[in-house]
């Protein structure tokens, strides 16, 4: 596929991280670019900053998600390109002590259930919706009607302690995400996933440099962290490359996370 002013991407969690990352790489190849997102006002100056459309966007809704899809349809086109980059974690161990009381608690089940919901069932219920009216279009010369791109984690295949809800539901993401291609492959649309390393992102902004460094240090090679422009390129990557389809990718520097 090639990537131009002739096709319309949709990025989930565009507003910020590996998702605007992805909005900036896809528009400075002509690409016109729809942000779902919960963040209202950095969404918005994102989608003017490239020429693109944003919609506020929980993907645990369907009325948010069909609303979205009805919105940057309407201003940018049916989308060829869809990369899901909505997600979020928790740290909770399944089952812990009180070092100081002695009291015994559990995962509480509705903190489990809500990061499966966004990053696992919202994944999902983009794909799903995407890949249906990419099922409308005509395919390209190179055969493809469509790709999507799904952001996994390394912790979906080595999570480190508390992380049961968040690599469970990477780990779902991982999983489904061949079947899907699979499905699809008889409309032409290709589906992959990145399992993405330690990355720059805003949930390590706010930390502290001796930690953001000693966070980099653990990286085999190169010893950094990783960049979202790095992510970006993947992304795009799977989605011009024809013969890439039902691949789920680590970029992560040969990292392997250790329990804690």
């Amino acid at each position: 596929m090639k990537l131009d002013s002739n096709i319309t991407a949709i990025v989930t969690g565009g507003a910020s991280g590996l998702g605007e990352a992805t909005v900036r790489l896809l528009a400075e190849h002509g690409v016109k670019c729809g942000i779902f997102d919960l963040n209202e006002e950095r969404g918005e100056a994102v989608a003017k900053e490239v020429g693109g459309a944003f919609a506020k966007v929980n993907v645990t809704s369907d009325e948010d998600v069909d609303a979205g899809f009805a919105k940057i349809r309407d201003a940018l086109g049916q989308e060829r390109i869809l990369i899901n980059c909505a997600g979020t974690g928790n740290a909770v161990k399944t089952a812990s002590r009180n070092k100081e009381t002695g009291e015994i608690n559990h995962f509480p089940l509705d903190a489990f259930n809500l990061i499966i919901q966004i990053n696992l069932v919202g994944t999902f219920r983009c794909i799903a919706k995407s890949a249906a009216g990419m099922m409308s279009l005509d395919p390209l010369a190179c055969g493809d009607r469509g790709a999507i791109v799904n952001t996994a984690s390394v912790a979906a295949e080595d999570g480190q302690i508390g992380q049961a809800a968040y690599s469970a539901s990477k780990a779902g993401v991982v999983g489904m995400s061949l079947p899907i291609a699979r499905d699809l492959s008889r409309e032409g649309i290709r589906v992959n996933t990145i399992l993405p390393g330690i990355f720059d992102t805003p949930l390590l902004a706010g930390a502290p440099d001796n930690v953001r460094q000693a966070l980099g240090a653990m990286v085999p090679y190169p010893s950094r962290l990783g960049m979202p422009e790095e992510y970006a390129k993947l992304a795009a990557t799977m989605c011009e490359v024809n013969y890439f389809n039902g691949e789920d990718v680590r970029l992560d520097g040969a990292i392997r996370m250790a329990p804690r």
